[in-house]
């Protein structure tokens, strides 16, 4: 039996992206969604992960909002105007994997931490967009050294929290979610605008796995057609 109800509260967590928007607007048009709300590093309630003490100040202004039956954390970093990904091992330079690792591991496990207590217990989703890249056992490519490590980071602390959560939290999913390949300015210099998909699109997409998920799902990597993918 899927864990959200209908109808149901939504929040989604950088909802100024691409793919955060895309959500929100997708959110707003579905009979099933009461409310959506939606917060970023210019909201009401500011979440920044270059300063992580507005995730703890976010989730308790938020709090007389709970609880939410859907949230979603969309936040996340490949490259900046001064950095690419690596190529190869010489590549690798401390500034990029260190601020790869805050935005993409530790701001989303402290986002986890704090913004599960607005969770609905009787049934929710809580869903963090990873990567099929963080996969360890489909690196098969090699190269992303810095993206590729800090997406299997939280990988990992998802799953972590994910056991704890069956004791603490036995209603509610807690997951990594792959959006595939999305038309926005994170794909954007790896023919995203050829290859990728519209982000309404793929917010349906991962909009219709969430929808479907049950408690046995929760602590699993699934991509947005819903597959079972490798940690």
């Amino acid at each position: 039996m899927p864990l959200i109800p209908d109808p149901f509260r939504a929040l989604i967590i950088g909802s100024s992206g691409t793919i955060g928007s895309a959500f929100v607007e997708l959110l707003q048009n579905n009979p099933m969604c009461s409310a959506v709300v939606g917060i970023h590093r210019n909201s009401e309630n500011p979440i920044d992960y270059q300063d992580l003490g507005t995730i703890e100040i976010a989730a308790k202004a938020l709090m007389g909002e709970a609880p939410f039956q859907l949230i979603i954390n969309t936040i996340g970093v490949l490259h900046s105007a001064e950095w690419m990904p690596e190529k190869k091992l010489d590549d690798l330079n401390p500034v990029p994997l260190q601020t790869l690792l805050q935005i993409n591991a530790i701001g989303p496990s402290l986002t986890i931490q704090q913004f599960s207590k607005l969770l609905d217990p009787a049934g929710s989703v809580m869903a963090t967009l990873s990567a099929k890249v963080g996969s360890i056992e489909d690196n098969r490519l090699g190269g992303w050294y810095s993206y590729r490590a800090s997406k299997a980071a939280l990988n990992m602390l998802i799953k972590t929290a994910a056991i704890e959560f069956g004791r603490t939290k036995p209603n509610t999913a807690l997951i990594a979610l792959h959006p595939g390949t999305v038309n926005s300015r994170l794909s954007q210099p790896f023919k995203g605008q050829q290859i990728g998909r519209p982000p309404l699109d793929a917010a349906q997409d991962m909009l219709n796995v969430l929808l479907s998920l049950n408690k046995e799902d929760s602590g699993t990597f699934i991509s947005y057609s819903g597959d079972r993918l490798p940690w």
